[in-house]
C-alpha cells in the first residue's frame, strides 16, 4: 500500500485467504516507516514529511 498498492479485489481476496490481525490499520504506518527511512536516505527529502508524520504519530 505504501507505493500505490493493488486494487480492492486483491485486498478482498487476500483478506479472505489470510485475514489481517486486528489493529493492522493502526500499525500499517509503523510497518512502512523502515521503507520510508530507506527512501529518505537514498532519494532525499521528498520523503521527510511522511517520516516526520509517522514518527510524530507514534512518539508524539
Amino acid at each position: 500500500m505504501l507505493f500505490g498498492g493493488f486494487g480492492p479485489r486483491f485486498y478482498a481476496a487476500y483478506q479472505a485467504a489470510w485475514p489481517l490481525e486486528p489493529g493492522y490499520a493502526e500499525r500499517r504506518d509503523l510497518y512502512n516507516l523502515y521503507h520510508l527511512l530507506n527512501h529518505l536516505n537514498l532519494f532525499g527529502l521528498g520523503y521527510a514529511a511522511q517520516v516526520d508524520q509517522i514518527i510524530y504519530r507514534y512518539v508524539g
